[in-house]
């Protein structure tokens, strides 16, 4: 290790996991015998997970990482050992310590593990006020670590694995036991722990998330998209796009860029001869490499979105994918008394998260604040409101936060002035 003076303090750069780096599991039998170890050592287990996002397509984990007290530190193959429900049976009712919990809980499920007790010390760090919570900073800040990142974008998929990029992944589990530590004590002198609790809780109770409705309008630059018949060409190439790299395992935008795919939408339809290959052609991302292989079929997706129908096009705005309020910034001109609570209500929040050190997103989610200020209960009494915030899915700390407060700002809100009232 290297030490050196930040600041008045010593950090120390972690560069060798204390034990060595452990081999790659990747047999049936190594992995058995990691189950044991799992399953005799203590305490919780720090668990992280490596994707490839960027590169393949999916969120799947190319490498598991486990740590241990009195067991060591595991690097696990998930593609070699893809059946890690032993890990699974060997650590119920052990917490397992992640590092923004939501990222890995979901690729370590397809693998057959589940933890059931979980600390994210991400959405601690964002509990207790921090301003930053990424796992180097907060290790730095805390415990005088400096865990180099190198590798976090790297391609996790590629084998064999370098040995630079498993120093990298041992290392990430290396103190997280640690820091957890650190952080549950500050949560108890800021009197946070049960927050936490319940938080963590949600995290690990959280079911997959539903599919996302019309996923091809998160293309980045859609907004430069003005009319259903370009939106119909971003929908076709989107989908061709993602069936060819769902087949080919590499990420949609290794296939080809979303700017190629906007500028393919915005050009001239009406008054204009067909469409032609060397016309697509010009625009640059339909000449990269991995693009170029598949000519014709964006042509044809092209051609199909300019040839449908104009009941088949898409609306320019899509369909909500939850019923609920319309956008905020809509508010003021359809109902300028939402409006008024909204403005009343995020303001209450915000005295009540800035009170208690927290992100207001971390003591209540906009969403929820949005829907009960469209429909605020009637009468908005504390206990109302109360009763309201539990439906929607806040937890019982946040209720007891906040449910005064709104009840109080409904109650004090006073229609803003509307667009003909504004001089």
């Amino acid at each position: 290790t290297v030490a050196e003076q930040v600041s008045g303090r010593e950090v120390v750069d972690l560069t060798e996991p204390r034990d060595g780096l452990p081999p790659v599991i990747t047999a049936p039998g190594d992995l058995a015998e990691a189950v044991r170890r799992l399953a005799a050592g203590t305490g919780p287990v720090a668990v992280d997970a490596e994707r490839a996002s960027g590169y393949r397509y999916g969120q799947r984990a190319y490498l598991v990482q486990l740590r241990r007290e009195g067991a060591g530190t595991m690097l696990i193959d998930p593609i070699a050992c893809p059946d890690l429900s032993g890990v699974d049976a060997a650590l119920t009712g052990v917490e397992a310590v992640l590092h923004a919990a939501p990222q890995d809980l979901p690729c370590l499920a397809e693998v057959g593990y589940r933890p059931r007790l979980v600390f994210d010390t991400e959405l601690a760090g964002r509990l207790l006020g921090y301003p930053r919570v990424a796992l180097g900073t907060l290790l730095e800040e805390i415990l005088g670590y400096r865990l180099a990142k190198e590798h976090s974008a790297a391609d996790w998929s590629v084998r064999p694995l370098s040995a630079e990029m498993l120093r990298y992944a041992a290392l990430d589990v290396e103190v997280l036991t640690d820091l957890r530590d650190a952080l549950a004590e500050q949560l108890a002198e800021q009197g946070k722990t049960e927050w936490a609790r319940q938080e963590f809780a949600a995290e690990a109770a959280a079911p997959p998330p539903p599919p996302r409705a019309d996923p091809w309008r998160r293309t980045s630059g859609i907004h430069r998209v003005r009319t259903r018949r370009g939106l119909a060409v971003v929908r076709e190439l989107w989908n061709v796009r993602d069936e060819i790299a769902r087949d080919a395992d590499l990420s949609p935008r290794r296939i080809l860029a979303d700017q190629a795919i906007i500028e393919a939408a915005r050009l001239p339809v009406t008054g204009q001869p067909p469409l032609t290959r060397p016309q697509l052609d010009k625009i640059g991302g339909f000449r990269a490499r991995n693009a170029r292989r598949h000519a014709a079929r964006w042509l044809a997706a092209v051609l199909r979105a300019r040839e449908l129908g104009d009941d088949e096009l898409p609306e320019v705005t899509g369909p909500a994918t939850i019923p609920g309020p319309p956008p905020a910034h809509r508010w003021a001109e359809r109902d300028p008394a939402a409006a008024a609570r909204l403005a009343a209500a995020r303001e209450a929040v915000t005295a009540v998260a800035e009170a208690h050190r927290l992100p207001t997103e971390n003591l209540l989610a906009p969403d929820t604040v949005r829907r009960i200020t469209w429909e605020p209960p009637q009468p908005a009494t504390p206990e109302a409101v109360a009763a309201a915030l539990a439906g929607y899915g806040a937890r019982p700390w946040q209720v007891e936060l906040t449910a005064g407060p709104l009840a109080a700002a409904f109650r004090a809100a006073k229609p803003l002035p509307g667009p003909d009232e504004t001089g």
